[in-house]
């Protein structure tokens, strides 16, 4: 656009980044100018005024400057930061704050190279970090779309040659449109040297100090190739007991724990990923206490934690009985203790730390697939995946938001995703390469794959239903009903096309009659990292805040605000740096905002806002149509009860829950999500303190902000 301002003739043309010259448009400049005042916190009618009147001064010295030549981006960026410091310096520091991140988008998006992929900028830093290949210097060395090239490729490789080039261009399709993501390893290995593709591993620890070592050392190699690793540590002789043959003292599991804990430490899984490990032990052990109480001071921080419950126990736990505590060395009893009392414990430690979790071990084996191998005892580390000891499993996750289409959802679509990914995962068993013999033995005998969903509460604000309700547990109950059903008979037809999976002579599945290729197809994981890539909520969880920072990638924050909100209120009319100011101030909720309508109120209810019962009743609808298990964490408010957790306990267990986690804000020092901070000003002493929320308390002077 061009014209004059004040009797001068404006510049006609820009000089773009890319050496590209287009028509100069002055509504940019008003529009950056106006964006930079709305955030320092001026009203509508101001900003408005101020914004335009600004503006005809950056015209003013850019017709002055730029008589003879064509003015840059940079050129007009630079002229517009000496203006606004002049007369706004608070202003001029919000557009450089401004200027500087989007120098930094388009720095990160030169990584992506021509892509049609939309990306957000949290995913591409996630892309460049984590899984992108590198060359010996750490300079990245391939596209997203190259990396899905590699894996479809390389994944396809499992198929007949007559057929690996129609499904290497459709697995490839499926991940470059966001459809659907393998876990983390398989984008990580999948075409390297390196080549182990699988997530979840349970290794035995078994009672001698050779067999635990065994365990560290297989521990060490499967957490250096990219996978997560389970224990149950209820086979160790309690503390104190007698060790024969040094005459000495057993130090129990908890020491033990951390010998594996220190392993993870300082095993990098192939320079992209911490070690993670899940620590089981079962509730009648002798040692239970002091393995509820263990991450209490802060240790092993590369632990979860989870005491395996038994019907038995529960029951116990109803009638006010008492637990007999069983040395597994010999089974002799060790001690007597009352189960509500257990009960409170390690409902009162999860209430202060977060761990531990529960799991649900004869709800867990009730639908063992193959329970002639063995009794299952432990999961993976967020405990989606019960697992015999040396199994593996992979996963891949659906992303749901990209199903649903003028407040409908996409059935047909979705059938043909589910089946290309169930086939895909079973694929990924063929060409993996497994980080031991015995592991590899172990899961072809089974072959179980995870397929499981994220993005759900994003599925959710699109067909505008509450999570909170009853008609958002009718969509959870119909959609994975659904998939289940279609991994199922895609499960079966492989089953007929390429044979059973080897243990399937002994399993349920031969007793029914029903040819089955994989011993498990489902299962609900936390899809952290890969619902960052694919810009979707994790797993099934609500939204956690509209506006969080999330700590990852060792120790960097990433600054989300929800893409579907902000999608919903420019729909609506609402002005967006106004409601983001206000959502911030509010810690990312928006159920006091006068300007929100109330059915936006209604669908972006936060994870804090609803109530445990909600929480725990979609995870069990999740569960019943889930042959794994199912990740997710009920998130409570700092003032949730010690009670409150037993409650949510009880009726996981109730709702046949496999097991299940908790966490109350503000229970670990360095929480994985926190609500966006602002700078509040305490009206009694003065102060100025980060805070999340309208009411909160000093910590100078203990008033609140509300009083």
């Amino acid at each position: 656009m061009s014209g004059s301002s004040r009797g001068k003739s404006i510049p006609k043309y820009v000089i773009k980044r890319d050496g590209r010259t287009v028509l100069f448009d002055r509504y940019r400049i008003k529009n950056a100018i106006y964006r930079s005042v709305r955030a320092t916190g001026y009203d509508i009618r101001d900003s408005e005024n101020i914004s335009k009147r600004l503006t005809d001064k950056v015209i003013q010295i850019l017709s002055e400057r730029f008589k003879n030549s064509t003015p840059s981006v940079e050129d007009i960026q630079d002229v517009i930061v000496s203006v606004l410091r002049k007369e706004y310096p608070d202003v001029a520091r919000e557009y450089k704050r401004y200027r500087e991140w989007r120098t930094k988008t388009r720095e990160l998006r030169s990584y992506l190279g021509p892509t049609q992929i939309k990306f957000d900028v949290n995913g591409i830093i996630v892309l460049k970090e984590r899984y992108l290949l590198k060359d010996g210097q750490g300079n990245v060395i391939e596209t997203p779309e190259q990396m899905f090239m590699r894996v479809s490729r390389h994944v396809s490789k499992a198929e007949d040659p007559s057929l690996r080039e129609t499904y290497f261009r459709l697995f490839y399709e499926m991940m470059v449109n966001l459809d659907f993501l393998p876990n983390s390893p398989t984008l990580m290995n999948a075409g390297t040297r390196l080549g182990q593709l699988s997530a979840c591993f349970v290794l035995p620890v078994h009672d001698s100090l050779r067999d635990i070592f065994e365990s560290v050392k297989n521990q060490a190699l499967i957490q250096q190739s990219g996978g997560g690793t389970g224990f149950s540590f209820s086979e160790l002789r309690p503390e104190g007991d007698i060790v024969k043959s040094t005459n000495g003292r057993a130090s129990g599991p908890v020491s033990f724990m951390r010998v594996f804990d220190i392993t993870s430490d300082v095993i990098k899984q192939g320079g992209r990923r911490r070690g993670a490990n899940m620590g089981v032990l079962n509730v009648n052990h002798p040692d239970i206490l002091k393995f509820i109480r263990a991450k209490e001071g802060g240790g092993l921080s590369n632990f979860n934690i989870s005491v395996g419950l038994t019907d038995e126990f529960m029951d116990l736990v109803d009638d006010d009985g008492i637990v007999q505590l069983i040395n597994p060395r010999d089974n002799s009893v060790w001690g007597e203790v009352s189960a509500k009392h257990l009960f409170r414990m390690i409902a009162r430690s999860a209430w202060s730390t977060g761990d531990p979790g529960v799991l649900f071990l004869d709800e867990i084996n009730r639908h063992n697939p193959v329970p002639h191998l063995g009794r299952i005892t432990a999961t993976n580390p967020c405990g989606e995946q019960p697992l015999l000891p040396y199994e593996s499993c992979n996963l891949g996750s659906i992303n749901l938001s990209n199903f649903v289409s003028n407040k409908r959802i996409d059935y047909q679509r979705l059938e043909r995703v589910v089946r290309l990914a169930i086939r895909f995962l079973d694929d990924v068993i063929t060409v993996n390469r497994f980080p031991l013999t015995r592991i590899r033995k172990q899961t072809l005998l089974t072959r179980k794959i995870g397929l499981g969903v994220m993005g759900f509460a994003d599925m959710l604000v699109k067909l505008e239903v509450p999570y909170d309700s009853e008609r958002g547990l009718r969509v959870a109950d119909r959609v994975m009903s659904f998939i289940q059903k279609i991994a199922k008979d895609e499960s079966s037809r492989l089953g007929e096309e390429r044979g059973n999976f080897p243990a399937y002579e002994d399993s349920v599945y031969h007793e029914k009659g029903i040819p089955m290729r994989n011993a498990t197809v489902t299962t609900i994981a936390p899809t952290g990292s890969i619902s960052m890539i694919a810009g979707c909520s994790s797993g099934i969880e609500p939204i956690f805040s509209l506006a969080y920072y999330k700590n990852v990638l060792d120790g960097k924050r990433l600054l989300y605000i929800n893409k579907q909100f902000m999608i919903k209120t420019r729909e609506e009319g609402i002005q967006r740096s106004d409601i983001l100011n206000k959502v911030i101030r509010s810690g990312g909720r928006v159920s006091d905002i006068e300007e929100v309508p109330d059915h936006l109120k209604r669908i972006f209810k936060t994870a804090l806002e609803i109530s445990p019962e909600y929480h725990v009743r979609m995870q069990a609808v999740f569960q019943k149509h889930v042959d794994n298990a199912v990740s997710k964490t009920v998130n409570l408010p700092k003032t949730a009860t010690v009670e409150d957790v037993e409650r949510i306990f009880k009726l996981a267990y109730k709702l046949r829950c496999k097991g299940i986690t908790v966490y109350r804000q503000g229970s670990k020092k360095n929480q994985v999500l926190s609500p966006v901070a602002h700078k509040t000003h305490c009206s009694r002493c003065g102060a100025t303190f980060d805070s999340v929320g309208t009411c909160v308390r000093c910590p100078y002077c203990g008033s609140y902000t509300c009083d």
